[in-house]
């Protein structure tokens, strides 16, 4: 049984249509399914407004969806509420993407991460703070700065501070929501390789999304892509990056920075905007923007489906076998 079972999920969210007009709905998740191995990492990537974040903040029951169901260690979370919703958050937390607004200022870190551990353990105060001194040591900070508020830290440091305020309860799953998008380069690359180091000790999961696939590519075992609400193609990480089999897929490739472009590689140009989760196309999300759409393309919605039967890598394209003629 895998440590989280996601089937047909979906998030709408309602748009009044004014007098006398139907009720619209922005389709930010629609029909999303995987799963996720206890101590795996999958990375999920996409554009901007894609529904990575939304998806997220679902799983965490942040939002509320309004289809499909999913499990944390084969207990169904999205049908949770109140008291056992709360009894449930222990297994799975969140590290959000913005590390200044995700603290409260007028706590210091101790009691921002005492107000968790009262919540979730049966901890006495002097064990909660031998465990918040713990936690932060795990993390690369210095006990003794626990009484300091969130703006006597740096960026990279409050990151830190949320990612030991998530692992304070043992979660089994964290949603890390683009943990190191608001962070210098070089602070980036100090807080993947923390969360590597987290994740070999205590054998803890992650959901990774980014938008950057070479972050995404070097964290994750697994990677999914997501574009209007779906995903479009997933596969083990060096087969989604070596030879993506969606277009999409290639272009958002196309677009990482290369040090040494030895291949020639170009970067693939794609017409037009993301279309409206409000007002979706039909058939294919991408034909609209997709070179290789065809008339199919434009009344079936292609399922996500094996590229051949001896591989798990997915992709949801009818035209897989002519990637190579993007350009």
């Amino acid at each position: 049984m895998s440590l989280l079972e996601v089937k047909n999920l979906k998030t709408w969210y309602p748009v009044r249509g004014g007098w006398f007009k139907p009720s619209r709905f922005v389709k930010a998740l629609n029909d999303v399914s995987f799963d996720l191995e206890t101590g795996e990492t999958v990375g999920l990537v996409g554009e901007s407004g894609c529904g990575k974040s939304t998806l997220g903040r679902t799983l965490v029951r942040l939002e509320t969806p309004v289809g499909g169901s999913f499990k944390i260690d084969g207990i169904d979370i999205s049908g949770l509420k109140g008291r056992r919703l709360r009894q449930e958050r222990k297994n799975f937390q969140m590290i959000f993407q913005d590390p200044y607004g995700s603290l409260n200022p007028r706590m210091t870190i101790h009691a921002a991460m005492d107000e968790v551990l009262s919540l979730h353990t049966d901890l006495k105060r002097r064990q909660r703070t031998e465990k918040t001194a713990q936690l932060l040591e795990m993390v690369g900070l210095r006990s003794v700065h626990m009484y300091r508020y969130p703006h006597q830290f740096s960026g990279g440091q409050r990151q830190r501070i949320g990612i030991a305020r998530a692992l304070a309860v043992n979660p089994k799953l964290i949603i890390a929501d683009e943990p190191v998008s608001a962070l210098d380069v070089s602070v980036q690359a100090q807080i993947i390789n923390l969360l590597q180091d987290i994740q070999q000790q205590t054998g803890v999961a992650y959901l990774f999304i980014a938008h950057d696939l070479a972050v995404v590519e070097h964290i994750s075992n697994r990677i999914m892509v997501m574009y209007l609400g779906k995903i479009v193609e997933s596969g083990p990480s060096r087969d989604i990056c070596s030879t993506p089999a969606h277009p999409y897929t290639k272009a958002l490739l196309s677009a990482v920075p290369m040090i040494d472009n030895v291949t020639g590689r170009k970067r693939i140009i794609l017409p037009g905007d993301v279309p409206s989760p409000l007002d979706p196309p039909s058939g294919c999300p991408f034909h609209p923007r997709c070179p290789l759409a065809q008339d199919r393309c434009r009344t079936e919605a292609p399922e996500l489906m094996p590229v051949n039967s001896e591989s798990s890598h997915c992709t949801a394209c009818f035209f897989a076998d002519r990637i190579g003629e993007m350009k």
